[in-house]
């Protein structure tokens, strides 16, 4: 996958005079390489799925990093290591739910302020953002046909979204906040779990409630719909897991494991054998469901355990956001046991896999530092080779395996922390925090210019509030349109018949007579009246006769009677000229070329092997 470091570029002489600082160069992430190259090369899985050259711990191999879908039976080679790229929003909330978008091109991330916002997918730069809710947003879900969006707030409101954010729909699901909410296989229906402690099923296309499953104790905290199946599982603060007939609204089995709230259930998607849950009690659990009992015990994290995430690709890699925000990877086929820690087999392996203990599962790779407060959610890319995640920390992350021949990974303050990276010489606290205000500063203009891009088109010069009106030339009004059937018609033209009487002309009737009380030759004098409202406290009307439409504005050679407040200045097209040319437009990402020009220029990259 090409990665571009970062570094300054663009920096010189802005067109001003002034200097324009140097921005960073953007870490693009891009799959496209190594999934060509991998379909090129591959054949059989029994021959062995690749027949390219194999990848080794040197950066002039990063040509041969090849996708999850590879190596398939290689976890290991998946976990992500490597912090990418943080973003974050120019007005910061924290962030509840992330998700990718099925094609995988951008992330979707909700906040609690009830924002949508897209990252670019390769980029991580700011796209758009949208007020989707008044309250903070609960739960997202994708339809398996790709086709529709679901979300659900605190308030227990969920709304229809199409692809395009087109909200369509918008329904009561339940009075207290929604939880969690998960489509069923064939999209017909959906199950929501909410603090009034029942799951609710829904019909997609009516939007009604069908049935209403009730057996928790407490808040029902989370929920999921199995892939293939007609089984729904649900986590509640009563410390309990139970697995629903959607059908019969029947409770299966009820799973007890944990000693605490539930936070999570999840089921797998690649075999559909395993269920994953986790708790507030620091651990999570693997149900396997052919044997409705735990088969795995995840340990590792010191605090509460808030959010689980299963790889789309491989069924046996699962990863852990904590509640003090580190993030775990667990590769289930391999326990990790520390030294001076007993070593259970597995419970296939053992004479009485019924009554044997669930196997203890040591993280294979730990993020400590992975944000500063809780994780709320996680979510791997379709593909398999970048994780999200949201956090209370009000910054979304993007995580990414380590490209052969990078050994500064583990260093890094995401792994030792701040204080010992800076003692490292791997991170300092100055070009940290330097680094830090750089990428607000983008992300901000990144926003300002994505909202500038979606702005209606620049309007003809014109009076305001009058469409079709220009303004005058030289300052001389034009001259008032000719009306058919009165003189004055250029060319000797024919004038046209009129359906209506003009009054005091041909014959019509007679103008109507002047108002009582008005003398014609003797006007009123508008200052004095003016200057009696005033006086009065109430402020000075327009004068009669003169009524002008909202936003009007007079012309340049009108003057004001006195007592009356000037009239506003009419922009010129020079200043509209140069308000369309000061926006800002996005400029193009850096191609792959340039990067790899940019190195070779270092030094790297020169050899031919």
């Amino acid at each position: 996958m090409a990665y571009e470091p970062r570094g300054d570029h663009g920096g010189g002489p802005s067109h001003d005079g002034g200097y324009q600082r140097a921005r960073g160069r953007r870490p693009v992430t891009d799959y496209g390489s190594t999934m060509v190259r991998w379909m090129r090369d591959r054949q059989s899985r029994y021959k062995g799925s690749f027949n390219g050259e194999v990848e080794r711990p040197s950066a002039s191999y990063i040509v041969d990093m090849l996708p999850p879908l590879a190596r398939v039976t290689s976890p290991a080679d998946t976990v992500p290591t490597k912090h990418l790229h943080s973003s974050l929003n120019k007005i910061k909330h924290p962030v509840n739910v992330v998700r990718w978008t099925p094609e995988g091109r951008r992330l979707l991330t909700a906040s609690s302020s009830g924002e949508f916002t897209l990252w670019n997918g390769t980029g991580f730069n700011f796209e758009t953002i949208m007020q989707a809710h008044d309250v903070a947003i609960r739960a997202l879900a994708y339809s398996h046909s790709d086709d529709w969006l679901l979300s659900a707030d605190h308030d227990g409101i969920i709304k229809y979204w199409q692809p395009n954010f087109n909200n369509v729909q918008v329904i009561q699901g339940h009075s207290d906040p929604i939880r969690d909410i998960a489509f069923s296989p064939n999209d017909s229906k959906f199950v929501t779990a909410s603090d009034d402690s029942t799951l609710k099923i829904f019909d997609f296309a009516g939007g009604l409630a069908e049935s209403t499953l009730q057996g928790h104790g407490w808040d029902a905290k989370s929920c999921d719909w199995h892939p293939t199946k007609g089984l729904i599982v649900s986590g509640s603060k009563d410390h309990l897991v139970k697995l629903w007939d959607p059908r019969t609204q029947r409770c299966l089995t009820t799973l007890h494991g944990h000693k605490n709230n539930i936070t999570k259930t999840l089921f797998e998607r690649v075999m559909g054998n395993c269920l994953a849950t986790s708790g507030r009690d620091q651990t999570a659990r693997v149900f396997d469901l052919r044997m409705m009992r735990d088969i795995c015990l995840i340990k590792g994290h010191e605090k509460d355990i808030s959010t689980v995430a299963w790889h789309p690709i491989h069924a046996n890699l699962l990863s852990t956001g904590g509640n003090e925000g580190s993030l775990h990877h667990y590769i289930l086929d391999e326990p990790n046991t520390p030294a001076g820690q007993p070593n259970n087999p597995a419970v296939c392996e053992s004479s009485d896999p019924l009554a044997a203990p669930a196997q203890s599962i040591f993280p294979a790779h730990k993020i400590p530092f992975a944000h500063d407060f809780a994780i709320w959610s996680l979510d791997w890319h379709p593909l398999g080779h970048i994780l999200a995640s949201g956090s209370n920390d009000r910054i979304t992350r993007f995580w990414s395996r380590a490209r052969p021949g990078d050994t500064d990974v583990f260093q890094d303050r995401y792994h030792i922390g701040e204080a010992a990276a800076e003692v490292q010489g791997t991170w300092d606290r100055r070009s940290g925090r330097r680094q830090r205000e750089q990428e607000e500063e983008q992300e901000e203009e990144d926003e300002i210019e994505g909202l500038v891009d979606q702005k209606m088109p620049l309007r003809q010069v014109g009076f305001p509030g009058l469409p079709g009106l220009t303004l005058p030339a030289n300052g001389v009004p034009p001259p008032p349109p000719q009306i058919p059937g009165v003189s004055g018609m250029p060319g000797g033209a024919v004038p046209l018949p009129l359906h209506f009487a003009i009054p005091g002309a041909n014959g019509g009737p007679p103008p109507p007579p002047p108002l009582p009380g008005l003398d014609p030759n003797n006007p009123a004098d508008f200052a004095k009246i003016a200057e009696m409202i005033q006086m009065s406290g109430f402020p000075p009307p327009p004068p009669p006769g003169m009524i002008p439409p909202p936003g009007f504005i007079p012309p340049p050679n009108f003057a004001v009677p006195p007592g009356f407040p000037p009239h506003p200045q009419v922009p010129t097209a020079a200043d509209l000229a140069a308000a369309a040319e000061s926006a800002r437009r996005r400029a193009p990402l850096p191609s792959q070329e340039e990067s790899l020009r940019m190195e070779q220029k270092k030094g790297n990259y020169t050899r031919n092997r």
